[in-house]
């Protein structure tokens, strides 16, 4: 009896090794002839138009095919949705733009009692209150940076080294001093501060917003000279966090200027005088702005003197020098040298201690 692989009439003869080994490799098994069978359609279904002899039964590999496509769009639909929903709820947007606050300026001249006194520079320094101050961008020293809740160590440290570099460029740059460029300034600064800047340079005004002196320590290079380049200063930085998304640094520095009277031949080594001036600013950062090292100057509050308390002051400085005299009508002993927090009234009255006693 011929057995359940053979012919019904057995193995022809004949064939090497009774044929069942040469076409082993050409045989299929019964699950892959029922997945290939064919259906002959009806006498009707032919006669139509177009239509084809067979068509091909349902295979159990094509059912299961489809599933996996569908599956795998099922997977991808949720993972877009997934992915959508987490860009709108998560907890770390960007934060909504918020322009900066325009400059709010205090200014308070600080007249002598007497004339000013005058003398070298080495000598004038050495009989004041700055004789131990350090000289330029040493006397601006950065405190030890530390992460926030917000900011990490090394955007606080950013933070800190911006204000130094304005204050740098707005008190300590000989050029900015004697009515030079401040162009290096304004590059320190959030765009939203570029119109208020502009305008206090070219259209200074005592209203609180618009004063040169704000921004910068500046003097009128026709009537004041630096007797001595080299500043004297001394102060601090504080740091702090102002929200998530800002940091606040407040500068609180005395700049000691050796100065003398401009254009004139022959002046004497001993006709230079100290000016002084004390200047608290506060300064705020974003993320944005830690990235492009500028900072919103938000505060500006300056203490200067000796001058006359009726000078105008928006534009420049006016220093009273060696020998001159200037009317004190405001609380006596204002002392610029002072620390803490910085009071007087819209004129002070220099404190004689702050004065230099060659």
């Amino acid at each position: 009896m011929a057995g359940r692989r053979d012919p019904p009439e057995g193995t022809p003869e004949g064939l090497p090794g009774g044929g069942e080994d040469e076409y082993r490799s050409v045989v299929f098994d019964e699950s892959f002839v029922r997945a290939a069978r064919l259906q002959e359609f009806s006498a009707q279904e032919r006669m139509a138009e177009h239509s084809r002899a067979v068509r091909s039964l349902p295979a159990w590999g094509r059912r299961t095919g489809a599933k996996q496509i569908l599956v795998l769009v099922l997977l991808i639909a949720m993972a877009f949705g997934t992915a959508i929903y987490l860009g709108i709820r998560h907890p770390y947007q960007t934060p909504a733009y918020k322009p900066a606050e325009p400059l709010r300026i205090t200014f308070i001249p600080l007249a002598p009692q007497g004339p000013v006194p005058g003398g070298t520079p080495a000598d004038l320094y050495a009989h004041s209150p700055a004789a131990n101050f350090r000289i330029g961008a040493a006397g601006i020293n950065l405190p030890g940076a530390r992460h926030t809740k917000s900011f990490s160590e090394s955007q606080v440290m950013m933070a800190l080294t911006t204000a130094k570099d304005y204050l740098v460029e707005s008190s300590l740059d000989p050029d900015v001093l004697t009515g030079g460029s401040v162009r290096p300034i304004r590059l320190l600064l959030d765009p939203d501060q570029y119109g208020q800047f502009d305008r206090s340079m070219t259209s200074p005004a005592a209203d609180g917003r618009h004063a040169a002196s704000g921004w910068l320590v500046r003097y009128d290079p026709a009537k004041v000279a630096l007797a001595d380049p080299q500043v004297r200063v001394q102060g601090t930085l504080r740091v702090a966090e102002a929200g998530p998304d800002a940091l606040e640094v407040t500068s609180d520095h005395t700049f000691a200027y050796a100065l003398r009277p401009a254009g004139v031949n022959g002046t004497r080594a001993g006709d230079a005088s100290l000016f002084t001036v004390r200047r608290e600013l506060h300064f705020r950062f974003d993320r944005d702005d830690l990235r492009q090292h500028r900072a919103e100057v938000l505060v500006s509050y300056v203490q200067a003197g000796p001058q006359a308390c009726s000078a105008d002051t928006t534009g420049v400085l006016r220093p009273l020098l060696a020998g001159e005299r200037g009317t004190a009508s405001g609380p006596a002993g204002t002392d610029p040298y002072a620390t803490g927090r910085p009071t007087a009234a819209l004129c002070g009255t220099l404190a004689p201690g702050a004065q230099p006693s060659p």
